[in-house]
């Protein structure tokens, strides 16, 4: 018997239970607490927190701040991101709402191999079950950026192969007031955005809508958020979070040809059918009890629904959805016309995710020395719903449905970690136990089948601080990702026993040493050495239109980061500031330690051998800020983004076929420019800004992953921020 009924059944009752016993134990608490305890202020999980925390933390830490975000004008998350060192963001439609995330080099194809958090939950709608990125909320949303990599990133998961992003919302005001956000520019681009606040509460909706990086490509997108805290009893707060996210957009799935570059340029796309539809609700409720300024509890229980509908003619360059010949003139680069291909394709997903976590944070003095404890526990609980109807017209939004699957995932975990405070020395050991089932049930065909991982993740960290503006810090731990149910569990169309793929998690041993440190007041820098290596490592292959394998090989990263910030006048006292910023990444080791192997078949995937170089993995990337702030607050800042050369394929293939797929190939370095001007106006309270993204208007090329895709063109962005 297949195991959904079941999870049906009993996963909610399991979830209602864990939460009224957590709601039990924080009331009996509550009633015994000391009436002198603090009130709480917010309760949220914090991955780094304040930079005042930085001096502890064993690992490569980045905050990304709300004036950093602000007077950059970021666009998208995308551009937040490359801020940070060690962090490759791959653009996609134009928008960020679709981002690519590698951490470290690792692939950053629908940022399958990173944890996204917002407020410490899980941003991703199926962490567990399908780790993609088809949904991000817009950067504007957020307060903050936090970046966590290295050993302490097992207080989260269940990745903690690269690293934790953790963006952080803002905390709703106690007096009245709020803000309105308008702009537009090139490319129909348009942008509105109000936020209410007060009373403990805080309302935020924004309107957002462009052309795309591409023919054809249109976004239109809606976000609204509220969140409300409540203090009560003196030592007790509920934070409640709701949120809703509709997205209508003209997007293809598809690249394009060498050939179709060649003839018609970086902006074609032929596709003007296709349509990605996106509507998803989030809630989470947070509960934190302070039995003592050294003992707190906070219990989340979230959930969120997430639906999209992605109607496409084609998936990669070769599915051939519309028939050879059409491929082929593809191939030649000649004009197609999809509107007399009578077929087009809708890929339906329905994600449901649930759960709860509570977390306790202790400070004590066992062995007579000042300690700080972390632990908790979590239960996930996570429901796909998969569709494909084929369609007959180019049009149409209904057809023979071919694909009907439902799959399941309840994962388990605990984790702990104690760090000892031993003068200028802090010691971190920790570990955390991921236990995860899955299941799959095809409707069509009545094939079922269910497995099983579980994984303990180990970690060890250290920081060191010499003086007061100095912190040495190292670290190791067990990297982990569970495969995807659909990687783990084949059950093919008519077929009514379960077929299992040998595919293996990911696990990984990573280690790291770093020094950050204050020089002189203005003066900051960070750097990490760091080294992951993986036994076995996922390789990406569940591209929709099948035309990459899955496979699996044991891979090495070896690399350096660095980042820092000058500001003259903290340095050198000028009246005026002038600064400079650098995120940079050097990777010269991303190796293919073994041939990348089929996980269906055993077979060597094409061209793959070891010593080669893993694709998307480039060597230089590196972000670069000039700026000048004038007494008056105006602020004008040039961004220089770069990034180095790198492969498409395991093959390492330097040269694109002359008629290719636009699949392989060398992808060239690009170096783009991005200009930011900001200017208050007190009197009003407002201030009058101008944005310029890609400001030389390059042509470059970002991913060959499903034929070629290309970064934005430039974009120029004016507007005004009202504060009331």
């Amino acid at each position: 018997m297949p195991r959904r009924p079941a999870f049906r059944r009993s996963a909610p009752r399991r979830l209602a239970l864990l939460a009224v016993a957590g709601g039990f134990v924080s009331t009996a608490s509550a009633q015994e607490a000391d009436s002198g305890a603090p009130v709480t202020a917010l309760p949220t999980v914090e991955v780094i927190g304040s930079s005042s925390r930085l001096p502890e933390i064993a690992g490569s830490a980045t905050i990304i701040d709300q004036n950093e975000l602000r007077q950059s004008r970021v666009f998208t998350v995308n551009e937040a991101l490359r801020k940070a060192p060690g962090v490759h963001v791959r653009d996609e439609e134009g928008f960020g709402l679709r981002p690519n995330i590698g951490l470290r080099g690792l692939n950053p194809t629908r940022s399958t191999k990173v944890l996204l958090l917002e407020d410490g939950l899980p941003l991703a709608y199926a962490p567990y079950g399908d780790n993609a990125s088809y949904y991000h909320p817009p950067i504007e949303r957020f307060d903050s950026v936090e970046v966590l990599k290295g050993s302490e990133q097992i207080l989260f998961g269940p990745q903690t192969i690269g690293g934790v992003i953790n963006y952080v919302t803002p905390t709703p005001p106690q007096e009245f007031q709020g803000g309105m956000t308008l702009s537009g520019g090139s490319r129909d681009y348009f942008n509105g955005r109000l936020s209410l606040g007060g009373k403990g509460m805080l309302m935020d909706y924004l309107r957002k809508q462009g052309d795309g990086a591409r023919d054809n490509e249109h976004t239109e997108i809606d976000d609204v958020s509220l969140k409300g805290v409540l203090e009560f009893a003196g030592n007790q707060a509920l934070t409640l979070k709701a949120s809703y996210y509709g997205e209508d957009s003209s997007v293809g799935y598809s690249g394009i040809t060498d050939a179709e570059l060649r003839n018609f340029g970086y902006q074609y796309n032929p596709f003007d059918n296709d349509n990605f539809n996106v509507d998803r609700t989030g809630a989470s409720l947070a509960h934190e009890i302070a039995f003592s300024s050294d003992l707190i509890l906070t219990t989340n229980v979230y959930f969120t629904h997430f639906k999209r509908d992605w109607w496409r003619q084609s998936s990669t360059t070769t599915d051939g959805q519309c028939g050879a010949a059409f491929t082929n003139a593809r191939l030649a680069g000649r004009s197609v016309d999809p509107d007399a291909c009578n077929s087009i394709q809708g890929r339906q997903r329905s994600y449901y995710t649930y759960g709860v976590e509570p977390r306790l944070l202790a400070r004590h003095r066992l062995f007579g020395i000042d300690n700080e404890f972390q632990a908790g526990v979590r239960a996930h609980y996570e429901s796909q719903d998969r569709i494909q109807q084929n369609g007959r017209t180019a049009t149409a939004r209904a057809g023979t449905i071919v694909e009907n699957q439902e799959r399941g995932v309840d994962a388990y975990s605990m984790f702990a970690q104690n760090r000892f405070l031993l003068g200028q020395f802090a010691v971190t050991p920790g570990v955390r136990v991921e236990y995860v089932e899955n299941d799959r049930q095809n409707n069509l065909g009545g094939a079922t089948g269910d497995d099983d991982v579980a994984e303990v993740i180990p970690g060890f960290g250290v920081t060191y601080n010499p003086t007061s503006t100095v912190t040495l810090f190292g670290g190791v731990h067990r990297g982990f990702a569970p495969p995807r149910v659909e990687d783990l569990i084949v059950t093919p169309n008519g077929i009514a026993s379960a077929t299992f793929t040998e595919v293996d998690a990911e696990l990984s041993w990573n280690a790291e040493f770093g020094v950050r440190s204050d020089v002189r007041p203005g003066a900051h820098v960070e750097a990490t050495l760091f080294r992951n290596d993986f036994e076995n490592q996922i390789q990406v292959g569940s591209i929709a239109g099948g035309s990459t394998p899955l496979a699996q090989g044991e891979t090495l990263y070896e690399g350096l980061e660095l980042s820092g910030r000058l500001d003259s006048q903290q340095l050198l006292s000028t009246r005026d500031n002038w600064y400079l910023q650098l995120a940079y990444t050097y990777l010269p080791t991303a190796d293919q330690e073994t041939a990348v192997t089929e996980v269906a078949n055993g077979r060597i995937v094409a061209g793959s051998r070891e010593g080669n170089r893993l694709p998307y993995a480039p060597e230089h990337l590196a972000t670069t800020t000039v700026g000048y702030t004038h007494g008056t607050g105006f602020d004008l800042r040039l961004e220089a983004v770069h990034t180095s050369s790198q492969f498409a394929d395991f093959a390492n293939t330097e040269v694109a076929p002359l008629n290719g797929n636009g699949q392989v190939g060398r992808i060239k370095s690009s170096t783009i420019f991005n200009l930011a001007a900001s200017y208050p106006v007190k009197k009003y309270d407002a201030t009058l800004f101008l944005a310029a993204k890609n400001l030389l208007d390059r042509d470059y090329i970002v991913d060959r992953t499903r034929g070629i895709r290309v970064g934005m063109p430039l974009l120029v962005q004016g507007g005004v921020e009202i504060a009331f």
